[in-house]
């Protein structure tokens, strides 16, 4: 159905028979912008919190800043700042991919459902499908997820592929669960002439109680995420009040033993944060 443009990677897109570009949903890439906008943004966020915590070392007798104490401030947070820029990249990734995937599962909800309408009023599935890719125009815009999809599928059947064929593709490189069983199933009863309308009725009832259900766990565990927010942002701005209001007290840090501590501070807070994360994603 389509051809892969490199062999080293995972294209971002693929190119079917029709050669139109068809979507790669499991993957992301950044362009350069994108790459040196969130790679400038996590450095300065990671500079800034390595300077509050570890900044002010290398200071003499008198509490004075030496040239060490420079170095040490640049280097820290250089280093610092690098890791958290390398880091965020794929974190940022993950979470486009992921929120891509929930748009495009909302989308072919509501392509189910304007698919269970035509045939259930007598259409055939080419026609459905056809009827869908008009609707969901309305409905979204031209260049929306499922609608490039259905501009696809409209173009292989004017082509004289196979629909079930079509959604086949479509299920792998969506990454989406749903679809890609749905695209099985409609596969094997399309071959044997059975009931596409039950498959499609089924299929937009259990994608729409998952979805509610999603939603209903989302809405009861949104407090608790911004409870876990604010918990770890206590901690940076306890310390940041703690170096303006009392430079003296601040001094300890930059000790054997407050770096030390520091240390063991900072592995604690990011173990709770990743402990947290994982508690708080519940997939259905």
């Amino acid at each position: 159905m389509f051809k892969s443009k490199t062999k080293e990677k995972e294209p971002a897109y693929y190119t079917t028979d029709t050669n139109m570009p068809a979507l790669n949903y499991k993957v992301y890439y950044f362009n350069m912008v994108e790459r040196v906008g969130y790679f400038i943004l996590a450095f300065i966020v990671g500079a800034a919190v390595a300077y509050l915590f570890y900044g002010g070392m290398g200071k003499n007798q008198f509490g004075e800043a030496t040239r060490l104490t420079y170095m040490l401030n640049v280097t820290i947070c250089t280093v610092v700042g690098c890791i958290a820029g390398v880091m965020f990249l794929p974190v940022r990734t993950a979470q486009i991919i992921d929120k891509r995937r929930r748009i495009l599962k909302m989308q072919f909800r509501e392509l189910l459902d304007s698919l269970e309408t035509s045939v259930g009023s007598g259409k055939t599935v080419v026609d459905a499908f056809r009827e869908a890719y008009e609707d969901l125009q309305v409905l979204f815009t031209k260049d929306s997820y499922i609608v490039k999809e259905l501009e696809i599928i409209n173009e292989g059947l004017v082509n004289n592929l196979r629909i079930e064929d079509m959604l086949q593709d479509f299920g792998i490189r969506s990454g989406v669960e749903d679809i890609s069983s749905f695209s099985n199933v409609f596969d094997t009863v399309y071959r044997k002439g059975g009931n596409i309308k039950d498959v499609i009725k089924s299929t937009h009832q259990i994608i729409t109680e998952k979805m509610e259900v999603e939603q209903q766990i989302e809405t009861i565990v949104t407090s608790s995420k911004t409870e876990q927010k604010i918990m770890m942002a206590m901690p940076i701005a306890l310390i940041g009040i703690i170096k303006m209001m009392s430079p003296e007290f601040s001094a300890n840090f930059a000790t054997v033993t407050g770096i030390l501590a520091t240390t063991a501070a900072v592995v604690i807070f990011v173990i709770a944060y990743y402990i947290g994360k994982i508690i708080l994603n519940i997939k259905i």
